[in-house]
């Protein structure tokens, strides 16, 4: 069963907006066993909307829709949709009604051009909106399934989610997919492909092993293709077993979760805490960590410590360590993680001091220098890295080198503690 995915919007195709829901249709119905076969972006152009829906009628089964369904004269989704499949437009009363209680509700006067998002060609299945102005639709023709919603993010899954997921498992006899992922960092793609090389091979061919390296991690995502799901996930356990024996070093978790979030569950279990000083990365740290809810069971906060004074004020780096060594140092970034343990009494401490770029470097200390200390009340380490030229990058190294020196101290404190 393959899907094909097209999002509309200029907005999209000049770089205003990064189009995001491609990329979470896909692991959507990628759930349920339909495999995406392409995914495209096209203007807000007749022609060209006409054109991407004659090409991915050819390639799938199932082709979904996002963007073009405002009320403004650019939004062209609806009236092309009625042209492709030869109807005319119909007005939906259930819309009318939703788009009406919207508008009551904040006191806001109907607009014209607002009624007439309500109305749908007349050979579609409305799916309610609930979440927006704008339905969602779903149409049948020669076997294959068009859906069409709102690119709007939270109105898109909605409707995926309560609407369009349902009935496409219902349309169709679904295949099952399993997916087993295992997270490493610390090694490199190709090293770590020379040491699983073996097993790779192996794997029978319902089976396959992908890579998906991401500044500094590389996660392995074993997948398994066939009809009866309890079979795969015994299948693909076998090879999982093999795989996180053999990269038992670079393991960070045999569960589909960030870094982070790895380490805050695993914090949390055992009653830790962690509080953090951020000098390059600018509240970088902090922010990763507390996009997952739960993490104030762990997270206590820290300082954005970017100038010299705000260190030695929030945090009591000496003045003589910043100017006998620098603030970019192994000195001052143990007493940076020294004085977040002091200040904040957190079980843990993050560090990080360095030249993001792209200017600010020198030759001893070029762009792209870092020094991350990561502390508990008895010990400090610090470790000197050298990144690139890119600011960003450099950013999110850092974080996730931190992230990897903090799991690296509390698993070594955790086992002295078992034995």
């Amino acid at each position: 069963m393959l899907a094909e995915i097209i999002t509309i919007g200029d907005e999209i195709l000049i770089g205003q907006i990064v189009d995001t829901n491609s990329a979470w249709i896909a692991q959507q119905l990628n759930l349920i066993g339909i495999a995406v076969k392409q995914i495209s972006s096209v203007s807000d152009d007749r022609q060209h909307i006409l054109k991407a829906l004659d090409e991915a009628s050819a390639r799938a089964n199932v082709i979904i829709i996002t963007g073009g369904l405002g009320p403004t004269k650019d939004d062209i989704t609806k009236k092309t949709l009625a042209e492709y499949f030869r109807v005319g437009m119909k007005q939906d009363k259930a819309s009318l009604e939703i788009i009406e209680g919207i508008f009551a509700k904040y006191n806001r006067p109907m607009l014209e051009v607002n009624i007439r998002q309500a109305d749908v060609p007349e050979n579609c299945t409305v799916l309610l909106n609930k979440n927006g102005t704008a339905p969602g639709m779903w149409f049948e023709e020669s076997g294959k399934v068009f859906i069409s919603m709102p690119g709007v993010p939270f109105e898109m899954m909605y409707l995926m989610e309560e609407e369009a997921l349902p009935r496409l498992r219902k349309q169709f006899t679904l295949p099952a997919i399993v997916h087993q992922t295992l997270l490493t960092a610390g090694v490199g793609e190709s090293f770590l492909a020379e040491q699983i090389a073996d097993i790779e091979d192996s794997l029978p061919s319902h089976i396959k092993l992908a890579y998906l390296p991401n500044l500094g991690q590389v996660r392995l995502r074993l997948s398994g293709f066939g009809q009866n799901a309890e079979e795969l996930t015994e299948q693909i356990n076998v090879h999982k077993s093999q795989l996180k024996e053999r990269i038992s070093k670079y393991l960070i978790t045999d569960v589909d979760k960030p870094l982070e979030k790895a380490i805050l569950d695993l914090m949390d279990a055992n009653k830790l805490t962690l509080a953090v000083a951020e000098s390059c990365t600018g509240g970088y740290i902090s922010h990763v960590i507390t996009q997952h809810p739960g993490c104030s069971s762990v997270f206590l906060g820290g300082a954005i410590s970017y100038s010299n004074e705000v260190k030695q004020s929030m945090l009591g780096v000496k003045t003589e360590t910043v100017d006998r060594f620098g603030a970019v140092s192994e000195e001052t970034a143990k007493e940076m993680s020294g004085g977040v343990i002091l200040n904040y009494k957190s079980d843990y401490a993050i560090a990080v001091t360095g030249i993001a770029g792209p200017d600010g470097g020198t030759p001893e200390k070029p762009v792209g220098t870092v020094w991350i200390s990561v502390a508990n009340k008895h010990q400090v380490v610090a470790k000197r890295f050298q990144f690139g030229n890119k600011r960003i990058q450099n950013i999110q190294r850092s974080a996730v080198s931190a992230f990897v020196m903090l799991l690296d101290l509390i698993k070594a404190d955790l086992q002295e503690g078992d034995s």
